[in-house]
């Protein structure tokens, strides 16, 4: 009788060469979640670059229809009688919002007091131009820590100068600026910058941005080395300032005093040219020039 052909032995993987192709694997893995990560960090940054465009370019808009730019924030005892409103509510109509904009008009006629009651609508009404989506928080209404307000936020913030007091920016408490008042040159003046909102939520509204202490800082508007106005009660981690533009977290209690974004190195911000330029946190000892319209220093934007 034949034998039956022997079959042919069939090698393995060892233990070891398992190992190696998982760790291979895992390394390639990491790599791809990182590209991953990076793409769509650079698709937030440019989508968050455009809606400050737009912001930009409807403030213009404004200022060709009523030859001044709109207030910062509105006080309580402003002449348009909108209290704590401020250019994000003037901007409406340029942003197709003319529904929600003539809704806060009627609103504030029958109630003067945008919290109510009623309260109205446009406070926890968002706005898609004015949420960063690099903020997870901004994009729909959100319950405020303290008081449990539902609030509508904003990622973008007016720029009122050096801090609230000076009001020697574009964007400040009932200011009326026009083009021909910013003599350092649209291009070297701020105008807007990034600042998600603060991490109780209790600052950072695009309507009826109160502000501390009813300035509208921190709220709508704030300034390049703005002060703390709160309460500062023993172990407060939040001095009393003056803050400068560094980084900042979305838990961090002090990062609501300054301008910062989640983009990693620095922010964007909107110049009164209408530009959009990053800013890197080293550009911090220039800010001052930068923010004010008329202060005739000599400053240039660090590239």
């Amino acid at each position: 009788m034949r034998s039956r052909p022997l079959a042919k032995a069939v090698r393995a993987f060892t233990l070891i060469e398992l190992l190696v192709v998982m760790a291979i694997i895992s390394i390639l893995m990491g790599l791809l979640l990182s590209a991953v990560q990076q793409v769509r960090g650079a698709a937030a940054r440019m989508k968050c670059s455009n809606n400050l465009r737009q912001l930009a370019l409807a403030l213009h808009q404004y200022h060709g229809d009523y030859q001044v730019f709109p207030p910062g924030q509105r006080s309580y005892s402003n002449a348009d009688k909108m209290r704590y409103s401020g250019w994000a509510l003037s901007i409406l109509p340029y942003l197709e919002q003319v529904a929600l904009y003539e809704r806060s008009k009627a609103e504030y006629r029958a109630t003067p007091s945008p919290f109510g009651p009623p309260a109205h609508a446009g406070l926890s009404t968002p706005v898609g131009m004015f949420a960063c989506p690099s903020d997870s928080r901004a994009p729909g209404p959100q319950t405020t820590k303290k008081t449990n307000e539902v609030a509508a936020l904003t990622c973008y913030l007016g720029v009122s100068g050096r801090d609230f007091s000076t009001r020697d920016g574009v964007l400040y408490q009932d200011s009326r600026v026009r083009f021909g008042d910013i003599t350092d040159g649209t291009s070297n003046t701020l105008m807007l910058g990034e600042r998600p909102a603060s991490a109780d939520l209790q600052f950072g509204w695009w309507y009826a941005g109160v502000g501390q202490l009813g300035t509208g800082s921190g709220d709508l508007i704030l300034g390049v080395r703005e002060q703390n106005l709160q309460p500062i009660m023993a172990g407060s981690p939040c001095g009393p300032g003056a803050y400068p533009f560094s980084p900042g977290a979305f838990k961090d209690p002090c990062a609501m005093f300054h301008f910062w974004s989640p983009h990693p190195g620095g922010a964007q911000f909107a110049f009164a040219d209408g530009s959009v330029r990053f800013l890197h946190y080293s550009a911090d000892p220039v800010m001052p020039a930068l923010a004010s319209r008329a202060g005739g220093e000599v400053a240039s934007v660090p590239e």
